[in-house]
């Protein structure tokens, strides 16, 4: 499943095969196997404000997944039993994550950023029997623990008074022996259940095989260019509740012996990105487009802060010509695009030091995974023709199917083809344009306009720090093009600055690209992967 390193994208796409063995767990991969041979070598490192980082190893991480799977089985849980992880990025998550794997339960990650009302509709919807917190998760669980029936057990990392159904982490693992006969899985046995962003309607949980995990590899090694090499390091402020952090970073990275650096839990501030990355060594970043966006604001980023970087990926949303021309120029670095979802993720991607980049491209096919362009029916469309970005199964990255919901999982294919529900246009060369979600394309006067490329050349100017472009319905041209935006420091909104906007996409995309209508706003809705909630401001913008 392994890329061979110094093979030419040609090469790969060629003589690529899966080797997945019929016994494959998660867990055990992405610890007992390091443990065995390298049970001293740093597998997690924390970065910690006051300097004082945290460091587990691969032996550690053995042996307290170990006993906490043990501990697991203690409480009654068994195999197939939904765990969830309301968690921060922390060797907690972790060793929770693992233990879950070796266990043969299903892992549940979840975003601290969550209310009340989205935990307890994604808990219900599991079924969760258990849920691994922090005093922060514990306190939005509070409200809603008597609406949860299925969930029996709640175990806390931190220190919190004895209660009726809390336990001790800390306290499971010292009371359980570090050693455990990892249950017999297989590449289709369910190991995790992600749930859709919610970008375009309800959250829907994808269920994912152990395989999950193998089919991520060849997408990662792409994306940081035959990693791993020596000295990588890699961290992400994505959330690891999130496809992009779990899948696009810490397991694989585990995976293939890569230290993985965490920090904690905050609103993302650039300036702090900068300093962990060169205070902790990072060789190798994943950073979602709307985070290097913000990166934008701090000004020669490379005199200020003394950074290791080696490759920097990027998924999520399309990152845009500006974007990727503005880390080549203040970072001396290509950003390697990567495209996927969380029903079958890192199909697509790039790696500047095979040739494979383009800006305002999403990448060409990952090996091993056969990407097309079809049209409502599942026929491939022409070249440069716009269609539905389309994944043909089977696939060990693509999803086992919704849980508990067989009609969505029918629904999600045409044949054999996995529809993403994403709009794109592919180039003679197998390159991608993403043209925006389905329900996002803008219908007016006669054309489909994407929003992403009207949302790049919005953050191409100095003015203007976030974008989001919607279609808003008119009775002449069926909808306009309206723009929400969020000010650069230093930039007051106003007419006339509304008016230099317009301009200045009017005479950089085309005359009916440009929006009619400027909003400024404070902020943008995001959902937890930084992906931005265009189904709101359609709403907000249809009801004015």
């Amino acid at each position: 499943m392994k890329l061979p390193a110094g093979a030419s994208y040609e090469d790969l796409i060629r003589d690529f095969a899966w080797e997945i063995p019929s016994r494959f767990n998660m867990g055990e991969v992405v610890s007992d196997a390091w443990a065995a041979e390298h049970p001293d070598s740093i597998c997690l490192e924390h970065f910690s404000p006051n300097g004082r980082h945290l460091a587990l190893t691969y032996g550690a991480l053995s042996g307290r997944s170990a006993s906490l799977a043990n501990a697991f089985l203690s409480l009654g849980l068994k195999r197939g039993d939904r765990i969830a992880l309301l968690l921060p990025q922390s060797f907690e998550t972790v060793i929770s994550h693992v233990a879950i794997y070796k266990m043969g339960g299903i892992a549940l990650p979840l975003a601290l950023l969550f209310g009340a009302e989205a935990l307890e509709y994604r808990l219900k919807a599991s079924g969760a029997a258990a849920i691994v917190t922090n005093v922060f998760g514990l306190a939005r669980l509070a409200d809603i623990r008597n609406k949860l029936p299925d969930l029996r057990h709640v175990i806390v990392t931190e220190d919190v008074p004895a209660g009726e159904g809390l336990v001790s982490f800390d306290t499971l693992i010292s009371a359980h022996p570090p050693l455990f006969d990892v249950v017999e899985t297989g590449p289709n046995d369910p190991a995790l259940m992600i749930f859709t962003s919610g970008t375009t309607g309800p959250p829907k949980a994808a269920l994912h095989g152990h395989r999950v995990l193998a089919g991520h590899i060849p997408g990662f090694q792409l994306g940081h260019e035959f990693a791993p090499q020596e000295g990588d390091r890699i961290w992400t402020p994505s959330d690891w509740a999130w496809a992009g952090g779990l899948l696009n970073v810490l397991m694989p990275a585990l995976m293939l012996g890569i230290p993985v650096v965490s920090s904690p839990a905050q609103k993302f501030d650039a300036d702090m990105a900068f300093r962990i990355m060169a205070e902790m060594g990072v060789r190798n970043a994943f950073i979602p487009p709307t985070a290097l966006r913000l990166m934008k604001s701090v000004e020669k980023p490379l005199e200020k802060y003394d950074l290791k970087l080696r490759t920097i990926a990027s998924a999520g949303e399309a990152l845009g010509r500006e974007t990727y021309d503005w880390a080549k120029s203040a970072l001396g670095l290509t950003v390697n695009e990567l495209f996927g979802q969380t029903e079958c993720n890192f199909v697509l991607g790039s790696a500047a030091n095979l040739g494979v980049s383009r800006g305002g491209a999403i990448g060409r096919a990952v090996p091993g995974h056969h990407v097309a362009i079809v049209d409502e029916k599942g026929i491939e469309v022409p070249v440069g023709k716009m269609g539905q970005i389309a994944i043909r199964r089977p696939d060990p990255v693509m999803f086992l199917g919704y849980w508990n919901d067989e009609a969505a999982t029918k629904a999600k294919f045409v044949g054999d083809w996995l529809m993403t529900g994403d709009l794109g246009r592919q180039d003679e060369y197998g390159y991608v344009e993403f043209v925006g979600r389905d329900d996002d394309v803008i219908t007016s006067s006669g054309y489909r306009i994407g929003p992403s490329e009207i949302e790049d050349c919005l953050t191409g100017h100095p003015a203007v720090r976030l974008a989001a472009a919607v279609g808003k319905p008119d009775p002449v041209r069926t909808e306009i093009i309206k723009a929400y935006i969020v000010v650069s420091p230093g930039y007051s909104p106003s007419d006339a600055l509304a008016a230099e906007i317009r301009e200045w996409v009017k005479t950089r995309l085309s005359m009916h690209e440009y929006p009619r209508e400027i909003a400024f706003v404070d902020d943008i809705p995001l959902t937890t992967t930084g992906k931005v909630i265009r189904r709101l401001l359609r709403e907000k913008a249809a009801a004015e």
